[in-house]
């Protein structure tokens, strides 16, 4: 099934025991569809119910319950959530949607608590966020792994083309043997003719005409023999310099080689150190995204049990939220019981989300440092397996040179007997003629155009062999330029993503942003864009440069004259559709649409209706899935555009 057509259809939630609720369902439409209630209604618990379902663990296990579950079907697959709570912490299970929800948490969970709607309202460098589902340690190795490909392929080729080279003298070669051959062979039927001719008048002495011929093949061997050693000589000197030449190189490199003081080893329990930080950030940030998504909820009254509460000495027949409305600033804190100023809690439900968020900034650091010492134990394991490979070919070769050498020692013996052998074999048959003198010479000048013959369609043969590995070698030239421009393509891909990513987020984040201010009509914003800066920062010893993403804003005065003002100047209602917009383009630039069409929006209220309206109808063209928590109020002005309209 397509993703086309899996999403074509309507989608199953199923959830009980999240957030608030106890257990509900819904079904919902393609297109947008409106959560429409007053707050601590559950809306928000029930967004959090389809984040788990599609694999988030930023949902929370109802307050009174040890477990929960979400069922979501879409099609014919359906996905499961569960959450278990074990001592203060919730641990997540089953089977959702998403393997990795990250990128989704950040730019298609849009709720109060999302990280790129705050980082927005704190002002924090927005880098960071678009920044973050990007692994560029993958990068880096697949680009360290393409350049070594690379540089095997500029060998191969360098060597292909120096066999090239040689192609026209290898044909012209060819040419001349070819020639020589044939007027070889020529002269030899030329002498064997006048050897037929001798032979008539030398019907009577037959035994002798088969000594004479017997001494010359053997003469004739023994020099084929002595020429085949003398090849083999010289083929085995060949060998020995090129490996006395390695043994240079390899003795080069060994002495050329990096010398790294860090001990693999020992980066290797500092990574372990780093993880098992890492490992106990998770859990604190964790333990902190429960605590403060609970907390939120009893401040808007989601999860409270409030049937059996008399916090109004009246038996609990009053509704307690009523009660606190009508207290004020003052409410019943639930961790401890006693009565508190409001205010007082919404500070400390502040305080520990800048505190999640330093851990979040913290955990980032842990992973470039992880990811740093990392990438130099694997520079280090490699130079050292490198460096090991090179000793034990240099051992082999040692060896290789002994046995070459003893070899041709072998074969200097082997010519200087066979050289002797056929200094025998010409005076044997310098001997053998007689009266015979002329045949006996014509013989002798057979016997070497025999040998010349033997000679030339060897090298021919040799000559023919290197056309025709210089000619395959032409075509795989030609494959291997292709790969290389394609591997050249792919590093330039690699070395320029990050830059690309960052410039593709910067020019969609400003065309959105202007698109949603001619929209929205904010009259005194003129404009909102980011601006892309290079700062120079340190990194442990050494100082890098990095890409910072900076909101410039620029506003209209009373007069019409225009002027730079900053996010802490932005009423509540700009900074939440700035946040929405930035949001968004992170769900453009990274393609989380590929993945997850869904989109979730909560907490519009600083909006106005109008405004949210058009939001929501700017909104709709990019996810197949809009689900938006609304007051009514706020829900009517965009019931028109719902495809359905749950109430809570």
């Amino acid at each position: 099934m397509t993703d086309q057509e899996q999403f074509a259809d309507r989608v199953s939630v199923h959830a009980s025991n999240v957030g608030g609720i106890d257990e509900d369902e819904l079904t919902l439409a393609p297109g947008v569809t409106v959560l429409e209630g007053r707050n601590a209604t559950n809306r928000t618990s029930f967004l959090q119910a389809i984040m788990a379902g599609l694999g988030s663990e930023r949902s929370s296990l109802k307050g009174d319950a040890d477990e929960g579950r979400v069922e979501l079907t879409i099609g014919e697959e359906t996905y499961t959530r569960t959450l278990t709570r074990e001592g203060s912490e919730t641990i997540y299970g089953g089977d959702p949607f998403l393997e990795d929800p990250q990128i989704a948490d950040l730019f298609a969970f849009l709720l109060e608590n999302n990280e790129a709607r705050r980082a927005v309202e704190r002002g924090d460098d927005l880098r960071e966020i678009i920044m973050r589902p990007v692994d560029t340690a993958d990068i880096e190795a697949e680009i360290t792994d393409l350049e070594r490909e690379k540089q095997r392929i500029d060998g191969q080729i360098e060597e292909y083309e120096q066999l090239e080279g040689e192609l026209p003298s290898l044909e012209t070669d060819r040419t001349e043997l070819e020639e020589e051959l044939e007027a070889a062979r020529a002269e030899r039927e030329r002498v064997a003719e006048e050897i037929e001719a001798a032979d008539v008048s030398l019907q009577e002495s037959r035994s002798q005409k088969r000594e004479i011929e017997e001494a010359f093949d053997r003469l004739r061997e023994a020099r084929s023999e002595l020429e085949d050693l003398e090849f083999e000589l010289e083929a085995e000197r060949t060998t020995l310099e090129d490996l006395r030449q390695e043994r240079e190189e390899l003795r080069e490199q060994i002495e050329e080689s990096e010398q790294y003081d860090d001990d693999p080893e020992r980066l290797a329990g500092r990574i372990e150190e780093l993880r098992e930080r890492q490992r106990a950030l998770n859990e604190t940030l964790s333990q902190l995204g429960s605590v403060i998504s609970f907390n939120e909820e009893m401040l808007e009254g989601n999860g409270l049990e409030l049937s059996d509460a008399d916090l109004a000495g009246d038996g609990g027949t009053e509704r307690v939220t009523e009660r606190l409305i009508d207290a004020g600033t003052e409410t019943v804190c639930w961790t401890c019981g006693s009565t508190v100023d409001a205010d007082r809690i919404e500070e400390t439900v502040d305080r520990l989300r800048e505190l999640r968020t330093e851990k979040l900034s913290e955990r980032s650091d842990l992973q470039e440092r992880i990811n740093d010492l990392t990438s130099r134990r694997s520079e280090i394991e490699r130079a050292e397996r490198e460096r090991e490979r090179t000793r034990r070919r240099l051992e082999d070769l040692e060896e290789e040179i002994e046995s070459t050498r003893e070899r041709i020692a072998e074969l200097e013996e082997s010519i200087a007997d066979q050289e002797a052998t056929v200094a025998d074999l010409e005076s044997e048959t310098e001997n053998v003629g007689g009266e015979y003198d002329d045949v006996l010479e014509l013989h002798r000048e057979a016997n070497e155009l025999d040998l010349r013959i033997e000679r030339l369609e060897s090298d021919l043969e040799g000559v023919k062999e290197g056309i025709e590995e210089r000619e395959e070698a032409a075509a795989q030239h030609e494959e291997l330029l292709d790969r290389r421009e394609e591997i050249t393509e792919e590093l330039a891909e690699l070395r320029t993503r990050v830059d690309r990513i960052e410039r593709e987020s910067v020019e969609s984040f400003n065309e959105h942003m202007a698109s949603v201010l001619e929209a929205l009509e904010y009259g005194n914003i003129d404009r909102v864009w980011i601006e892309r800066k290079t700062r120079e920062v340190r990194e442990g010893r050494r100082k890098v440069e990095k890409s910072a993403f900076d909101l410039q804003i620029v506003r209209v005065a009373e007069d019409g004259s225009s002027y730079r003002d900053s996010i802490d100047h932005l009423s509540e209602s700009e900074r939440e559709v700035i946040g929405l917009v930035f949001a968004l383009a992170g769900y453009l630039v990274h393609e989380v649409y590929e993945q997850l069409p869904f989109m979730l929006l909560d907490s519009l209220e600083a909006i106005d209706s109008d405004r949210i309206a058009r939001v929501v109808e700017y909104f709709e063209e990019f996810a197949d899935y809009l689900v938006v928590a609304l007051l009514p109020e706020d829900a009517e002005a965009v019931s028109e555009r719902a495809a359905q309209t749950r109430r809570f």
